[in-house]
């Protein structure tokens, strides 16, 4: 098995299963494990990190960026990462956000997670889709209906759990993202070897 982890941080279980939905996309590839962590749990499991080939980040756009935990988690990765060797160099990266706004300039927060997997020495997938929904032809039931390239965008109503919200296109979204990564992934390591 090849272990892909996702590490996220939810304030309120929408961008938790927008996770799960990349976990359900990367075990579609045959040999490809999953291995989710919130940004609490990763921070007692660098080891984890550090043995996973690939990495794909998510946090909730909060105020034109990632939330506070998931910062948190980033500059506690600058000591036991970065000054340990570069220990995710070359490891694939991706990610994904959400925020209650179709645009909530979620498109700054995967511009950040980005650029810290840059600083990491980390490869970034972008999400491979065109934009949907953008034409009389389109529905809001397309992948990528938000239209964005860097990563999986999703957008939950503010008045509504995540029982309900994202919606399915936006999961099937992160099911994609998980499974480009897996496969992307899947022909480094075989590259490597």
């Amino acid at each position: 098995m090849t272990n892909i982890a996702i590490v996220y941080h939810s304030g309120y279980g929408h961008t938790a299963r927008q996770a799960q939905a990349v976990k359900a996309g990367i075990e579609r590839v045959a040999i490809m494990r999953g291995l989710l962590l919130t940004t609490e749990e990763a921070q007692s499991r660098w080891d984890d990190l550090a043995a996973a080939e690939a990495i794909i980040f998510g946090a909730p756009t909060y105020v034109a960026g990632p939330s506070a935990s998931f910062k948190a988690f980033q500059e506690a990765s600058s000591h036991a990462v970065m000054a340990k060797g570069y220990r995710w160099k070359n490891k694939i990266a991706a990610g994904f956000t959400n925020s209650g706004a179709q645009a909530g300039d979620k498109l700054a927060t995967l511009m950040q997670i980005a650029l810290f997997a840059a600083q990491h020495g980390m490869h970034w997938i972008n999400l491979d889709l065109p934009p949907a929904n953008n034409s009389s032809f389109g529905s809001k039931a397309e992948l990528n209906r938000l239209g964005f390239w860097l990563g999986a965008a999703a957008q939950s109503n503010v008045d509504e759990g995540s029982e309900i919200a994202p919606p399915e296109a936006d999961l099937a979204t992160a099911r994609h993202l998980g499974q480009r990564v897996a496969e992307a992934t899947l022909q480094f390591v075989r590259g490597r070897r």
